[in-house]
């Protein structure tokens, strides 16, 4: 009784939402209770017990569902057929529900089946003992159904393959024919239920989907006709159609199921009459384009052999598909889809077939139009209208695909050109939508096209001065510059109506004129470079006046030219459109006044242009042209003075540090002249700051130059690396290591590098012990990225050559210093370290963590043995049994302690992986519980 009232008392926490610590002790006490062998009597009680309230006895019948899948090795094997007839008594207990309680005791019973392998008739006992009490036969019926689904779902189930297989087959593909017939009997049987009928369609496709029913000996039963038949009722609708588009899909494989199709195509081609009377019924017509589709889907193979006969499905999904509700239209798209893909391996195309893709497109482009009044929407309607709409676009393509851009482009232009001809008071609508089918069919265009594109190109300087169509217009021009490029001369017209787009006050307009020059200058670049002066002066004209998100997109778009020019001619227009961002950069620098901040995002504005120009642009190479040979000289005093005043503004500095992250890349070796000024710069403004991105550039400069032997710059790597060690050790005093995920991934990532290019700096310094708890703080983080990044770093500390047991040949005079250095950091900081990692392994690290873990735990074993071995007792014993079982502690330090008494430290992976699954073990558990 203690048991229980203990476990009622946790579970009435969860009612009562107290504090946050309450709900985690009485979870953790509900999770130990799951796991003891107490368990199993205490829940058989409480699912028993008059007086428990519901929620407890929904957790019962969880718990029985969870030891049956984890701890049935805790019941003696004599008393396994006890506990199955305490799982049947239970079901009997609560035949009248909740369905929630039966569901999960039904749960366990097929779990309890499959490892049960005395109980040969586990099925067909089921049938005779539940299948004559009519009220019984729900409780039957959802342990048939959920049988195969646990079965082939739940592969928590602790059983081999081979007593798996040879379970499945006796619970399962022997007993189909007789669960088929026992849910042909309760279809039919006289009184009975709509409810009844309906778990029969649910069992039914459990089996069908399990592969443990044949689609033959489904059609030979009465479920096949009364499959068809309950579609007429309101009542067994859904299921009904469920069960037909599983039994449709059952029959996939063509040639092994002809007998069965033969009989299913001329039931399913008889309900496209039923489409007239269900016009207006949305929920009907879902179900029958879920038929039709599902039937089109599966034997398109057969509607290209034999397209008279199965073209009446086709019509049925072309009628689907032209329905004005457009959550049903796209049920049907995957069968326009996989046809065409069939077809398009054909040397012919059947008229009908098409036909019927030429009439889609017509569908296609009705459903694009905007409604006429489209006040009425929602803001999130229309956003789900215009995300449709590109669904929409890919069936047009799937049209291309068939019929070939060439003619559905055409298509298209007629609809477009039958609007104009009706003058002004043609509905924008009519001219918008097949003007975003163009745009969807662009990827299909061929750029040799010489029929429908040039007349396309030559249409949209015409077109009406209308929002719509000209976004429309625009982003087909974005669509196809490829072909744009191969006809030259339909450049400048473009740049004009480009250019005339962004004078629109709309702002969908102006981007859709940055995405259209953005894709212009990308494809057809070499052609642009004439245009070179043109696009700086539209920047300095027209450009003021964007919003700094199209501002973005047009210098991306001329940095795509400039990165088509000769070498000098592309330095001189870089520098020309870098000069007006940084002279604007070095006024504000030497602005006597504090700045605005408004002010500073103008600055910031220009940075990020001038930022996407170098990343487009690249690298000159190692060989500068002579136009950039003292950039580096001239430009960095810039940068130097504007971070010496506005570093600690975190916009400014990301800015900045961005840039010269591609300047590093576009100079390459030239920065050297500048490295170690740079490197100072970063420190200094760290140490000031705290912000992530000076240790991020440090660490590029470190990366580039760092096997320079320049005294300077390895100076000024040594003022990095020991400033920034001073600063974090301060920031984690004022911070948890929660609110520096950056920062700390920054700085470690820094002083990879330096472990790297720089050991002598690195493990010599002072600096050294602090920076190693730094990376140990960094463990203690849930952030993916800097976990890995200490990892990695910790693994090369630990496993440096300079600790090598193996005696080098020629080992660098250096090597004790570093060696020493290691040392005295672990025999001071080993504890903590092994603490983290083992927390970590069991808890909140990735699953990718442990072959590093395993790494470090065996040198610590090879290293520091006997520290280990006083470490892990103390460790392991505040590791709670929810993360780590008791067994499986004991077992970490049994292989632990002999893999070191016999100094085969590669055997220590036994005893780390061993906790992991454990641990893993114990938290998918939780997981399950969680979820039932």
């Amino acid at each position: 009784m203690a048991d229980i009232q203990a476990l009622l008392a946790a579970l009435d926490v969860f009612t009562r939402a107290p504090d946050k610590a309450s709900l985690e002790k009485a979870n953790a006490w509900l999770q130990d209770f799951q796991h003891s062998s107490e368990a199993w009597t205490t829940c058989n009680l409480i699912l028993r017990s008059p007086d428990a309230p519901p929620a407890a006895k929904l957790f019962a019948a969880q718990t029985f569902r969870t030891k049956v899948t984890y701890d049935l090795t805790q019941v003696d094997p004599a008393q396994l057929f006890t506990l199955r007839d305490t799982i049947v008594a239970a079901l009997e207990y609560f035949k009248e529900g909740p369905r929630a309680i039966i569901l999960q005791l039904c749960l366990a019973l097929s779990g309890l089946a499959l490892q049960l392998p005395t109980w040969t008739n586990a099925v067909e006992g089921l049938i005779d003992s539940y299948g004559q009490n009519p009220s019984m036969v729900p409780v039957l019926l959802q342990f048939l159904t959920v049988l195969p689904e646990e079965l082939y779902s739940n592969t928590k189930i602790p059983v081999t393959d081979q007593e798996y297989a040879e379970r499945s087959t006796q619970l399962l593909s022997s007993c189909s024919k007789q669960v088929l017939e026992v849910l042909s009997l309760y279809l039919q049987a006289p009184g009975v239920t709509h409810g009844i009928q309906n778990q029969v369609f649910a069992c039914l496709r459990s089996w069908l989907t399990a592969g443990e029913m044949a689609a033959t000996d489904v059609a030979d039963s009465p479920i096949f006709e009364f499959c068809f038949q309950a579609l007429a009722s309101d009542q067994l609708f859904d299921s009904a159609t469920n069960a037909l588009c599983d039994l449709i899909h059952e029959t996939q494989e063509i040639e092994d199921n002809m007998v069965v199709i033969e009989r299913i195509v001329p039931k399913v081609i008889s309900l496209k009459a039923a489409l007239d009377t269900a016009e207006d019924d949305s929920e009907r017509m879902r179900g029958y384009a879920r038929i039709f589709s599902e039937a089109g889907e599966t034997y398109r193979l057969l509607i290209l052999q034999h397209t008279e006969t199965f073209f009446p499905i086709v019509e049925a999904i072309g009628r689907c598909s032209a329905y004005h509700d457009l959550d049903i239209v796209p049920i049907t798209f995957p069968f326009w889809m996989r046809l065409a893909q069939s077809i398009g391996k054909r040397a012919s195309i059947p008229p009908l077939l098409h036909d019927a893709y030429k009439s889609l497109v017509t569908v296609m482009i009705n459903h694009l139009h905007f409604p006429t009044d489209s006040s009425s929407l929602t803001g999130q309607e229309v956003d789900d209208f215009r995300q449709f709409r590109h669904i929409m676009g890919d069936t047009l393509k799937d049209c291309c695909y068939v019929l070939g851009a060439d003619q559905c482009l055409m298509e298209t232009l007629q609809l477009v050109q039958a609007a104009l001809a009706k003058g002004p008071d043609a509905p924008w609508q009519n001219i918008e939508a097949p003007l975003f089918a163009m745009r969807s069919m662009g990827g299909e265009v061929n750029p040799k096209d010489e029929q429908a594109v040039p007349i396309i190109m030559q249409l949209i300087p015409t077109l009406p001065i209308h929002t719509r169509i000209r976004y429309a217009a625009l982003l087909i021009i974005s669509r196809y510059t490829e072909w744009i490029n191969a006809h030259p001369d339909y450049i400048s017209p473009s740049l004009q109506y480009i250019s005339a787009g962004f004078e629109d006050t709309d702002q969908d307009v102006i981007g859709a004129a940055g995405q259209a020059l953005k894709y212009l200058c990308q494809d057809c670049k070499r052609h642009l470079v004439p245009f070179i002066s043109d696009l700086h002066t539209f920047t300095t004209n027209v450009g003021t006046k964007l919003v700094q998100e199209d501002k973005v997109v047009v210098y991306e778009a001329i940095a795509h030219v400039v990165s088509a020019m000769p070498m000098d001619q592309a330095a001189q227009s870089l520098k020309t459109f870098a000069s007006s961002i940084l002279a604007a950069v070095f006024a504000l620098a030497s602005k006597p006044s504090a700045a605005t901040k408004q002010e500073l995002q103008e600055v910031g504005d220009g940075l990020a242009n001038l930022e996407v120009m170098l990343h487009i642009v690249g690298s000159f190479g190692e060989q500068l042209p002579p136009t950039c040979q003292g950039t580096c000289q001239e430009v960095w005093p810039v940068f130097d003075a504007f971070l010496a005043k506005h570093g600690s503004d975190y916009d400014s500095a990301e800015h900045v540090t961005r840039v010269l992250r591609h300047a590093l890349n576009l100079f390459g070796g030239a920065v050297l002249t500048i490295a170690g000024d740079v490197l100072r710069r970063m420190s200094a403004a760290f140490a000031s700051s705290g912000l992530s991105c000076y240790l991020w550039i440090a660490s590029k400069v470190h990366n580039r130059f760092g096997n320079e032997e320049d005294p300077l710059l390895r100076n000024a790597i040594r003022d990095v690396y020991e400033r920034s060690t001073q600063k974090l050790l301060t920031m984690l005093q004022e911070k948890s290591a929660a609110m520096l995920p950056d920062v700390l991934e920054d700085y470690i990532r820094m002083l990879m590098n330096m472990v790297e290019f720089s050991p002598d700096l690195f493990f010599e310094s002072s600096a050294f012990p602090a920076a190693f708890r730094v990376a140990l703080a960094a463990l203690t983080l849930i952030h993916t990225d800097t976990i890995f990044a200490s990892l990695d770093l910790i693994r090369m500390i630990l496993t440096h050559d300079c600790l090598s047991p193996e005696p080098l040949k020629h080992p660098p005079p250096k090597f004790p210093l570093y060696a020493n250095a290691i040392h005295q950091v672990i025999d001071k900081e080993g504890f903590e370290l092994a603490s983290l990692l083992m927390t970590g392994l069991v808890g909140d690290f990735p699953e990718e963590a442990a072959s590093i873990i395993v790494t470090l735990f065996r040198v610590l074993a090879a290293l520091w043995p006997s520290q280990l071995q006083q470490w892990a007792p103390v460790i392991l014993q505040g590791i709670p049994v929810v993360s780590a079982p008791e067994d499986a502690k004991v077992r970490f330090m049994k292989d632990l302690n002999d893999a070191i008494r016999a100094k085969q430290y590669e055997k220590v992976k036994y005893a780390v992986l061993g906790i992991h699954r454990a641990s893993r073990k114990a938290r998918d558990r939780r997981k399950v519980a969680a979820l039932d």
